[in-house]
């Protein structure tokens, strides 16, 4: 015998009890941890970090007279007038030394965003422990060591002598025997001291240590002692001493708000460019930096890239790099700008008259 099974009837499982009046927990929390994280953010972009942002300063012409003050004064001798720019360059420089307000984080990560900033470690630019004060002393007198080399290296390049004497003997040499504060240097193993580079050919050919005569002259007096040379961190002779310059003329350079020797290889031409009858850019504008050495050694700067768009932006058509900071230059060329190497005075004077002449001259300028 069958029986017709009939289907169960369904159960119906409890839901969830009604929501109760106010904000869930959960959602507390969520909100909490989500204002909690904004708040760090905010905060961690407001920190101070240990770095600095480089970006394009002014650029100066060397040949111009704001406010009516020629940035290049010469007085006691002939200048000529001069046509389109020789512009120096600059780099802003964000944050530093104590008590300078340190970078924010924000800041930094805007600069790393931006290609036409630099973001360095401090020390990078500062050494460390090193105060505002202390900095700002330091590059002033860069500054100006930087303008008494630029008129001795163009003195040099234009042949007009300068006279050179010892402004202090350093510490431990061995010339400080035979060398004092004040003595003017006449001649150097039977070379005469013109300039800084005269003296410089003068060593050439001298092994540090060796002993060379140096004719002097001491209180209105002429003698010649022998002075033993020692070794310059580049391997050659010299003599050890902090030399200063006596010019024929007086060379001014009135420059306010700007430090550092990188403005030197521009000043130098500037000098030249007022010194002799042919205008050396032919009217055109031309951008450069490079510290400069009283022989016409152009040497290696910080903050080219920078200063390449400070440049462009001034309407600089052609810029002049140091050999040495050939490597930062490549690839960041703003358009519209072109590049010249150089690595001395002399290379950078006929780089300029090249520029000047335009085609095939300019076009064979070597590049970085």
């Amino acid at each position: 015998m069958s029986r017709d099974l009939a289907e169960p009837a369904p159960v119906t499982a409890p839901g969830p009890p009604p929501p109760a009046p106010g904000m869930q927990p959960r959602t507390l929390l969520l909100l909490v941890a989500l204002f909690a994280s904004v708040f760090l953010v905010a905060v961690a972009t407001l920190l101070p970090v240990p770095y600095v942002v480089l970006s394009q300063g002014p650029a100066l012409d060397t040949l111009s007279a704001p406010k009516g003050r020629p940035l290049i004064e010469i007085s006691g001798r002939r200048t000529y007038p001069t046509t389109g720019g020789l512009y120096l360059t600059t780099v802003s420089v964000a944050g530093g030394p104590r008590p300078v307000s340190p970078v924010p984080l924000l800041t930094v990560l805007q600069a790393w965003l931006d290609p036409h900033q630099a973001v360095v470690p401090q020390e990078y630019v500062y050494p460390p422990d090193q105060t505002a004060e202390q900095a700002d002393q330091q590059t002033r007198q860069e500054m100006t060591d930087s303008q008494t080399s630029a008129t001795a290296a163009a003195l040099a390049e234009l042949a007009i002598p300068v006279g050179i004497s010892v402004g202090s003997v350093g510490a431990g040499v061995p010339s400080a025997a035979q060398l004092r504060a004040g003595d003017v240097l006449l001649a150097v193993g039977g070379h005469d001291v013109t300039g800084y580079a005269t003296l410089r050919e003068a060593l050439a050919g001298v092994t540090p240590g060796e002993r060379v005569p140096v004719r002097l002259r001491r209180s209105g007096s002429e003698r010649t002692v022998d002075v033993t040379t020692t070794k310059a961190t580049d391997g050659r002779a010299i003599l050890g001493i902090e030399p200063h310059f006596t010019f024929p003329f007086d060379v001014k350079i009135q420059i306010d708000d700007i430090g550092g020797p990188s403005a030197g290889t521009m000043f130098a031409l500037g000098i030249i460019d007022k010194l002799t009858p042919q205008s050396l850019t032919g009217g055109k504008k031309i951008a450069g930096t490079g510290e400069i050495a009283p022989d016409g050694t152009v040497g290696a700067i910080g903050g080219i890239a920078e200063k390449m768009v400070g440049a462009r932006r001034a309407g600089a058509t052609w810029f002049l790099a140091p050999e040495i900071n050939c490597d930062e230059v490549r690839g960041h060329i703003p358009d519209g700008l072109h590049v010249a190497r150089i690595a001395t005075l002399h290379g950078a004077r006929l780089a300029a008259e090249a520029i000047a002449a335009g085609g095939t001259d300019a076009a064979a300028l070597p590049a970085c």
